[in-house]
């Protein structure tokens, strides 16, 4: 390692710290490679790690054993690619934030003569277009609420019928589509809404009151969710006195770390208020980095597809590479764009607001992982699993065969997570081969938990620790075997004696230790979601034969075409000269009727 280190390029690059078994430990990236890591070692009187760095580098350099670089054309490159390998390959000393939610905005397209409301999550195309948000949580109430209170165009389709429809006859519109409102009276009504969005107390006067008619009319349902919108629109902003003189557009960031998580506040000001806020949080505190975690949270938060992006970005503490992320910021989005840390003033006073929402956030957060914390201990896994993916596969002699992930996180299940996955491989091995490279290719876009379980025995632990290696992710990996008795695996909790499968080795609890029933539920619940698709499909396929045996094709003959074409899709939609080479004229005729 040390001669790779000494003939380094003095380019732009990221470089890779490994440690001797292969396993990746660090991501970093830098202007100029060859001084950058230098800057980590002393190299007389002996080679060591330089002793002024921090102690959760110098932890990973007394491990590392073998350095890899990739040289980039610039800073900007290697700051985007470094991003992207530690979201993709949770390097075991890099802080993971998997804070990448994108966030919904209203849009109206005051292009054409009776505009609408819309709400979205990326770019519109079109030159007079308002954006208003981002909006966390309440956007569709928000929205919602613009077309209750407001007499707008309530469907898309509606200026394209020519004639008044039942929104007209109950008053939620005045029917443009028959020229009932012109468009300068219908541009007030517009400019109302749109003031509504930001000033919020006349929507929520309006709603309260039509809340309490519909419960002085014992109409408690309708009254339940109008109730239900007040609160979710109420709730967008963080209480706050702070408003700017000028129409400032402002999005603030504060980073809090604590002893046993984190958290990252969002505040988004829009016109000098205060419009909505967010938050999340972030695990393994003790490989915390200030400048990690401000540069990942703002290159994940402002994708190409953000739709507005103030020009001032504040930051609650100052960070290395700001300067760096500001320009990368400002060519992705052709804009000059400023990250500041403010001292004094009104925007000191907003910087002090959500740094006071992180102290409150992590105070409230009370400690509900006892149990993932003593799976850690029990298999020596190198974080605790506050995230885990489960898989299992499901199929009945080869018939729609299928895969199902379920994703167990911060003590509840993640089912917006799941996934399911049509499988083509004959064989379990093959299945599961086949469902990991699917996942393990998605890194990218969903990074890696911190466990996996696999429903199988060491042949399923050998594989997926195999895929990983190449794929260069670090990941722990455990794999639960059913117990069998008389060919049938019993899934009782207190009856079960499953086998469980480490890196260390085989490990056996007892039926009644709440370690082993904590994974037999992340196992069944895997179970559980593939054998309902298992099932779904297989009926659905079980219809499709019935349909071609009622029109004379036999059971025979619906094997061979489901063998070489692989799905009743694929047979749909091949042609008459396929199916007739494959079979015969009358099997052809019949299909492509």
């Amino acid at each position: 390692m040390q001669q790779v280190i000494q003939n380094l390029p003095a380019s732009a690059g990221v470089y890779q710290y490994f440690n001797a078994q292969g396993k990746l430990l660090y991501v970093g990236k830098a202007k100029n490679l060859k001084n950058r890591v230098k800057s980590y070692w002393r190299f007389t009187p002996e080679f060591k790690p330089n002793p002024t760095l921090s102690t959760r580098i110098l932890k990973m350099l007394h491990e590392a054993s073998v350095l890899e670089y990739i040289v980039v054309p610039s800073e900007e490159d290697a700051l985007i690619l470094e991003n992207s390998l530690i979201k993709q390959l949770k390097p075991k000393y890099n802080i993971l934030l998997r804070d990448d939610k994108t966030y919904p905005y209203i849009y109206i397209d005051e292009s054409v003569e009776y505009p609408r409301f819309e709400i979205t999550r990326k770019v519109i195309k079109g030159k007079n277009i308002t954006y208003y948000g981002p909006f966390p949580t309440g956007g569709r109430a928000l929205f919602e609420a613009l077309y209750e209170v407001y007499p707008l165009i309530q469907k898309k389709s509606c200026l394209k019928e020519g004639k008044a429809c039942l929104f007209y006859q109950i008053k939620k519109c005045l029917a443009p589509c028959e020229g009932k409102v012109t468009p300068q009276a219908y541009q007030e009504i517009i400019s109302e809404a749109k003031e509504a969005i930001v000033k919020r107390k006349k929507l929520t006067s309006v709603l309260e009151e039509k809340m309490t008619t519909l419960a002085l009319q014992e109409r408690y349902e309708e009254a339940a969710v109008l109730r239900d919108t007040i609160q979710s629109i109420t709730s967008l902003t963080t209480s706050s006195n702070i408003d700017l003189a000028n129409d400032l557009d402002l999005d603030i960031f504060a980073i809090q770390n604590g002893d046993e998580r984190g958290v990252i506040v969002k505040l988004f000001m829009r016109n000098g208020k205060l419009i909505s806020s967010t938050h999340s949080y972030f695990r393994h505190t003790h490989i915390y980095d200030e400048n990690e975690a401000y540069k990942q949270a703002l290159l994940e938060f402002y994708t190409i597809d953000t739709p507005h992006i103030s020009k001032q970005i504040l930051t609650a503490h100052s960070f290395e590479d700001a300067t760096q992320v500001a320009l990368t910021l400002s060519k992705r989005f052709h804009k000059k764009l400023e990250i500041i840390t403010p001292k004094r003033g009104a925007k000191a006073k907003l910087i002090a607001l959500a740094l006071q929402n992180c102290e409150e956030l992590l105070r409230k957060k009370q400690n509900d992982t006892l149990m993932e914390q003593k799976i850690a201990d029990l298999f020596d896994l190198s974080s605790i699993p506050y995230r885990i993916e489960t898989f299992d596969n499901s199929h009945m002699m080869g018939a729609a065969t299928v895969g199902g992930m379920v994703v167990w996180n911060e003590g509840k299940w993640d089912k917006s997570a799941y996934r399911r996955y049509e499988l083509t491989s004959k064989d379990e091995y093959g299945q599961m081969k086949e469902m990991l490279t699917r996942r393990i290719n998605k890194f990218s876009e969903l990074p890696p938990p911190d466990l996996w379980i696999l429903d199988g025995g060491q042949a399923n632990l050998n594989l997926a620790k195999t895929l990983l290696l190449e794929a260069k992710v670090n990941l722990d990996v455990i794999a639960i075997a059913k117990e069998k008795l008389d060919s049938k695996a019993y899934r009782a909790k207190g009856a079960a004696k499953d086998i469980i499968y480490t890196s260390t080795g085989i490990i056996e609890l007892k039926p009644n230790d709440k370690r082993l029933h904590w994974i037999q539920r992340q196992r069944d619940e895997a179970h559980r979601y593939a054998i309902t698709y298992h099932q779904n499909k297989k009926r659905k396929e079980d219809i499709q034969i019935s349909l071609l045996n009622q029109r004379g094709i036999g059971k025979a003959t619906v094997k061979k075409l489901i063998d070489y074409f692989g799905t009743f899709e694929a047979i749909q939609k091949a042609s008459y000269e396929e199916i007739e080479q494959l079979t015969n004229k009358n099997i052809a005729t019949v299909l492509k009727k």
